[in-house]
């Protein structure tokens, strides 16, 4: 429920601009100047308390936890490298791990996984600004849909083999045009530019979505196409063995406790 209610509260974040009488252009700048901060205070406070929730369910859940934890620092330290080093367009490696815990370990965990990833690498990097919750919240939905590959896994009978970690890859290289498309929209309705590539407030829904391709096409297209090819590249070729740690450490620490009757016992 919290992880429901704070994707309602980041869909209304990214499109509530398109819904004012009047949106101020001219620079991204001052996009969300005023309401980031309260965004991001929220979209933090409820990924603690869902992590608060998570680590006092079980003993399993807390191990979990402990894990996300190990994992988010690992992540945050690979986009310190990607910040670091010239990394072609929208090249990153962080999107590989949230995937795979997404896809393996269930959507709130994936979720998770991309919130805290994007925050503590943004502590880490100086990247704080108004485009950060957008960002965490974008990388979150990316954990969030991983589970949606198991079902054509499963149909190619491939958990385990080639064929999933395939899957996977096909799966991180359409996010790769995805989290670029959606983050564009946190500063688009607040830029100015040719007419033809930018909203202004009175065009229809179909006019809207005309300009937005005709802004992607001509600003976005060619970075995404780095960040898809490097999602796909990535996951194809080290997947499989982040799988293999992943689900030895799933086996480990996963049981079930039975209450076994006295007498049964005796």
């Amino acid at each position: 429920m919290i992880i429901g209610f704070t994707t309602v509260i980041g869909i209304i974040a990214f499109l509530y601009p398109f819904w004012l009488p009047t949106v101020a252009t001219g620079g991204v700048g001052g996009a969300h100047a005023g309401t980031a901060p309260v965004i991001l205070t929220t979209l933090v406070g409820l990924s603690f308390l869902a992590l608060l929730l998570e680590a006092q369910r079980a003993a399993e859940h807390a191990l979990l936890v402990a894990l996300l934890g190990v994992l988010v620092a690992m992540n945050a330290i690979l986009r310190f490298i990607d910040v670091a080093l010239p990394l072609p367009g929208g090249f990153s490696p962080i999107f590989v791990l949230i995937i795979l815990t997404g896809y393996l370990f269930g959507g709130s965990f994936g979720f998770l996984m991309g919130t805290m990833t994007l925050l503590v690498s943004a502590l880490i990097t100086g990247g704080v600004g108004p485009w950060l919750p957008f960002q965490m919240l974008t990388a979150g939905w990316v954990g969030l849909t991983a589970p949606l590959c198991r079902g054509p896994i499963q149909l190619l009978g491939g958990v385990g083999r080639y064929r999933e970690v395939l899957v996977l890859a096909v799966f991180g290289a359409l996010w790769g045009f995805g989290y670029g498309a959606i983050m564009n929209l946190w500063f688009w309705p607040f830029a100015s530019g040719p007419v033809e590539q930018y909203w202004q407030t009175g065009i229809g829904f179909i006019e809207t979505v005309r300009r937005y391709l005709t802004f992607y096409l001509a600003t976005s297209l060619l970075w995404d196409v780095a960040g898809s090819l490097g999602n796909g590249l990535l996951i194809a070729a080290f997947g499989g063995p982040i799988l293999r740690v992943l689900r030895r450490f799933q086996r480990r620490f996963a049981f079930v406790l039975r209450h076994v009757p006295l007498s049964e016992g005796l």
